[in-house]
């Protein structure tokens, strides 16, 4: 099995398998929050036509995905995920270089992103990715820890 992670920006069609990686991913965390995590909610049809949606491929099969969104003064990461069955694979190093390569060709110099508190998994991840903690707040009924990363300047 071809173990290299390829990344393709997805259509409209891939609206299943996106929510299909992302229920996977998010299960887990369902009781830990008490709720649904608000990408599980998500209409991922619109959401490919509103903004950048890769899709993550290991041997062919769609196993990650990244949504960003240029905002004023940063890159939004809206989402990641990563089928549990194909992490540690480097599949979520992959999407976060995608999202910095997003930032760069949107002419962003900082990357932020956010995510439950109760997924503390995620924090020590992105930690190790070089983001920072900004701030926590409740949003939507959600308690979220927003993270930041500079990227360095360009020539």
């Amino acid at each position: 099995m071809d173990g290299r992670v390829v990344l393709r920006r997805a259509g409209t069609t891939d609206a299943d398998d996106l929510r299909r990686i992302v229920r996977a991913a998010y299960e887990k965390h369902v009781v830990r929050i008490g709720r649904e995590p608000a990408p599980m909610l998500a209409d991922y049809t619109r959401l490919v036509g509103e903004a950048r949606v890769w899709i993550a491929e290991l041997a062919g099969r769609p196993v990650g995905l990244l949504v960003t969104r240029p905002e004023a003064d940063h890159l939004l990461v809206e989402n990641i995920a990563v089928d549990p069955a194909a992490q540690r694979r480097g599949v979520g190093a992959r999407l976060l270089e995608r999202a910095e390569l997003d930032a760069v060709e949107a002419q962003r110099s900082e990357i932020r992103l956010y995510t439950n508190e109760a997924m503390t998994e995620n924090l020590a991840y992105y930690a190790r990715h070089g983001y920072v903690e900004l701030h926590r707040a409740t949003e939507d009924g959600y308690r979220r820890v927003f993270l930041g990363k500079q990227l360095p300047e360009g020539d």
